[in-house]
């Protein structure tokens, strides 16, 4: 997937953000700076909302699979 505005990568976690913040049934996405970019916060607070709300338990924000390797 790529962001609508400067056609990078979009990683899971800022698709769900997308739909958090813009419309949960939103089709194109930004990417997490685009994202920021368009709500003028840092990047960082995004980060946090992410980690809270999939601690809330949100689905949009189903945590990943460990690769391997990752311990």
């Amino acid at each position: 997937m790529i962001c609508r505005k400067c056609g990078g990568p979009v990683s899971p976690d800022a698709e769900g953000m997308t739909k958090k913040m813009i419309n949960r049934g939103e089709t194109s996405f930004f990417c997490l700076p685009c994202l920021a970019e368009e709500f003028k916060c840092p990047v960082s607070l995004l980060e946090e909302k992410i980690e809270h709300f999939r601690a809330q338990g949100c689905t949009l924000f189903v945590r990943q699979p460990a690769e391997k390797g990752d311990n």
